[in-house]
């Protein structure tokens, strides 16, 4: 910095002390120029705070935010193009429904349920990356582009003005203290003025222009809510479908009706008097013939309905036909009976009965 320009910083310097310490009147702008003013700070407010809401709108959770600023500030510093994409909730909603649907397979109708409801909420989840997308394209950058071009050179041309009438009042106070002066003074007040209304016409103009364009201004605000517009049609649109399917699943349901569940018994661990006499004789006891037929029908027995195949070694299996000599009723859904040496469990419904346990 040249000497000159020294020395004018520290008159501007001196004159801003004596204004705000000293209580000395600097020039006053015209209403209409502080109106302006009053309305671009209002505007820069304005537009920084819609921005970050606007983020916190579209990407809600702040943890998650520090984050993946934090994660792409890294990748950025080693020099990786990669970013990380905020996790949707409906994303991961919808994985979490996918994973346990799949679980159940395909033969729970509720797993198919939890399937598609997981395929949906994957949908939107893109239908919601593409809203951001399109929500960071059409109206934040445009807001940001704003602040760092306009709002910039308004505020530029704004503290250039300020430094220029400080430097016209303090050039206005030394001709006052000095009268005598002479041209000298009188042509550098004259430079001062001219040079401080050049900057306010500059300043003015430029806060004029940016508050007369509000077509630009609501067209950013327009494209911001047909983005919303488009997301909540094709969610809309998703969730239709989704329920659709489920009703027609919960009729299916319905239709089929519950699966007829028969409760099987646990294990009994016991033996006979007679089995351990038989076994330690190296016979058969009387209640383990393998006959059937008369033999079997002096005690309580039962008769087959239908064939019962066995699924565990605890189950008794039979043929239609057969009759079967009845140990006990184990409840109401099973007995417990003797068929050729083999005892176990069988269903009461398979059954009919020939002599009844007593």
């Amino acid at each position: 910095m040249s000497l000159a320009g020294l020395r004018k910083q520290i008159n501007k310097a001196n004159q801003f002390v004596t204004e705000k310490i000293g209580g000395a009147e600097g020039t006053k702008l015209d209403d209409e120029y502080i109106n302006c003013e009053k309305q671009i700070d209002i505007m820069s407010k304005l537009i920084d705070e819609i921005i970050n809401r606007t983020h916190e709108y579209l990407q809600p959770n702040p943890a998650t935010r520090a984050k993946m600023l934090t994660m792409n500030t890294f990748n950025k510093i080693q020099g990786k193009a990669k970013t990380s994409a905020y996790p949707q909730p409906e994303g991961q909603l919808g994985d979490c429904m996918l994973k346990y649907g799949e679980e159940l397979g395909n033969d729970s109708l509720f797993g198919e349920c939890l399937v598609q409801a997981g395929q949906s909420f994957k949908c939107l989840e893109e239908v919601k990356f593409h809203m951001e997308d399109q929500v960071k394209a059409g109206y934040i950058e445009p807001l940001r582009g704003i602040q760092s071009v306009e709002l910039k050179e308004i505020n530029f041309h704004r503290k250039k003005l300020e430094g220029r009438r400080l430097d016209y009042d303090c050039k206005k106070r030394r001709k006052e203290n000095n009268p005598a002066g002479g041209k000298a003074i009188e042509d550098e007040v004259k430079i001062a003025e001219e040079k401080f209304q050049e900057s306010k016409v500059l300043a003015e103009t430029a806060m004029i222009n940016f508050l007369s364009s509000d077509i630009e201004h609501i067209g950013a605000l327009a494209e911001f809510v047909d983005a919303q517009v488009t997301f909540y049609r094709q969610a809309t649109e998703i969730m239709e479908n989704l329920h659709k399917y489920l009703m027609e699943k919960k009729d299916e349901a319905a239709a089929a009706g519950k699966k007829e569940h028969i409760q099987k018994p646990v294990q009994r661990y016991s033996t006979s008097s007679n089995d351990l006499n038989a076994a330690k004789n190296g016979t058969q006891s009387p209640g383990t013939t393998g006959k059937t037929g008369t033999n079997a029908e002096s005690g309580p027995c039962c008769r087959a309905l239908y064939q019962f195949d066995a699924e565990n070694d605890t189950e008794l299996a039979f043929a239609e036909g057969d009759v079967i000599q009845l140990i006990r009723q184990v409840d109401e859904n099973w007995y417990e009976g003797r068929l050729n040496g083999r005892e176990g469990f069988f269903p009461v419904n398979y059954v009919e009965t020939i002599v009844d346990l007593p």
